[in-house]
């Protein structure tokens, strides 16, 4: 019997059947035909490329909170120019 060769897509279909939707590696290695141990090594495997996936989102929530907050105070700015100005038209 030869060795299978899944596609990489299977693969994270797999794991993400174990560590977003929460399935036991048991249940998800029988239905799929796919021994425990190669679940694992394909959740360790994409466990790391998920990870510098993961600080590339965190450092673009940090970059847009940054910019967030510089909108929202130059708006607030806008406001109380807008608000002073109005006030010496009457």
């Amino acid at each position: 019997m030869g060795k299978a060769n899944f596609s990489d897509d299977f693969k994270r279909d797999a794991v993400a059947q174990i560590t977003e939707r929460g399935y036991p590696v048991a249940e998800v290695s029988k239905r799929l035909g796919v021994s425990p141990h190669s679940l694992y090594a394909w959740k360790k495997t994409f466990a790391k490329l998920s990870s510098s996936s993961d600080d590339d989102q965190a450092a673009e929530i940090r970059r847009l909170k940054r910019e967030l907050a510089r909108v929202t105070e130059e708006r607030d700015i806008l406001k109380k120019a807008t608000a002073y100005f109005a006030k010496d038209a009457r």
